[in-house]
């Protein structure tokens, strides 16, 4: 890995607290020389940048500048594996992850690493906002189905019904802040997931330490959001979701939905067929088996690192994304499920 290191802002006698930024490029990057001027067109914080380059040719046009660090790893590490090396490079107290398509308003990482930092949070998110329509919500947070599903919360929906500060089930990994020395004792992302659902297992071990993700609505991030559909990132999706569920819920939780998760492996194998994508799924299942001694391992560890039982998770029984087309059922699969977690969830400790 080689990498060229621009001049970390000095803390010493700065009224501005420093934040340390972590930003990948990977392939066609269009918005990347824009996602960068706006991190150091940051207000309220000293900002030192680390970009991760996992291939990406835009990576050679960004200007070099003090508190630039671009590291060149000698493979595509994917996102996981970029966050926890860019991460790494982190001396500050607080750490902020934007996508390199994210464009942050002045004072929005200020406002972010404010919150991340209060007694009880852990890590805060920005409002994700559609890049070409301020006014209106990409997320706001992502809600967590029971399965392990998760999804744009608020996607198109105004943003004046989400200019309310709260907690959210499950951060965006879009525009994030999280504290320095959490997310090293966390161990980052964990690699194996390369891409998609780091973010959701982030946030379920935050709750499960009895910390309380937060979203901050008037740190304002406009994303160029595109929801891009391929092999890959199905079978990704897919077989992450269900590392998650197997290594965070508590045994007595998968059992106690496992109606639900059955029913929901049914209804995913009929999509995957349907949409043209079922050998990612079961590639994803295979994953898992043959990979069952990392996930036992990895069940250990978060299992015996939680303070609060799976009562305390923000867990919905209703599958309802916006950015996607619920599959004919949706309505019997939703009604099936708030019935069942109404009869087991008194059961769940």
């Amino acid at each position: 890995m080689t990498a060229s290191t621009g001049t970390r802002p000095d803390d010493a006698g700065l009224g501005d607290p420093s934040l340390d930024v972590v930003m990948l490029a990977y392939g066609k990057e269009p918005w990347l020389a824009d996602a960068v001027d706006a991190i150091f067109a940051s207000t309220g914080v000293e900002v030192t940048l680390t970009l991760v380059d996992n291939g990406s040719e835009s990576v050679a046009s960004i200007t070099p500048r003090p508190g630039l660090r671009v590291l060149h790893p000698k493979e595509n590490t994917g996102f996981s594996g970029g966050c926890n090396l860019g991460a790494a490079e982190a001396r500050s107290d607080a750490v902020a992850f934007v996508n390199s398509d994210a464009i942050v308003t002045p004072d929005a990482l200020a406002k972010v690493r404010a919150v991340a930092l209060e007694p009880g949070v852990g890590a805060a998110m920005a409002s994700i906002r559609h890049a070409d329509r301020l006014e209106v919500i990409n997320t706001s947070g992502n809600p967590l189905h029971l399965a392990g599903l998760s999804w744009a919360g608020g996607n198109e929906e105004p943003a004046s019904r989400h200019a309310t500060r709260t907690t959210v089930p499950s951060l965006s990994g879009c525009a994030f802040v999280v504290r320095a020395d959490l997310w090293r004792e966390l161990g980052g992302f964990p690699a194996e997931y390369l891409a998609y659902h780091e973010d959701t297992e982030l946030s379920l071990r935050l709750w499960q330490r009895g910390l309380a993700p937060v979203y901050v609505p008037d740190a304002v991030v406009g994303h160029h959001y595109e929801f891009s559909r391929n092999d890959l990132k199905f079978y990704l999706l897919e077989r992450n979701r269900l590392l998650t569920v197997l290594t965070l819920y508590r045994a007595r939780t998968i059992l106690l939905l496992l109606p639900v998760l059955a029913l929901t492996e049914v209804a995913m194998l009929a999509t995957a067929v349907a949409g043209g994508w079922l050998r990612p799924k079961v590639r994803g299942w295979g994953w898992i088996w043959r990979n069952r001694g990392f996930v036992r391992t990895r069940r250990r560890r978060l299992q015996s690192e939680r303070l609060v039982g799976d009562a305390a998770l923000p867990l919905t029984p209703d599958f309802t994304p916006s950015n996607v087309e619920a599959p004919p059922g949706m309505g019997l699969y939703n009604a099936f499920v708030r019935i069942w977690w109404r009869l087991v969830r008194p059961l769940v400790r």
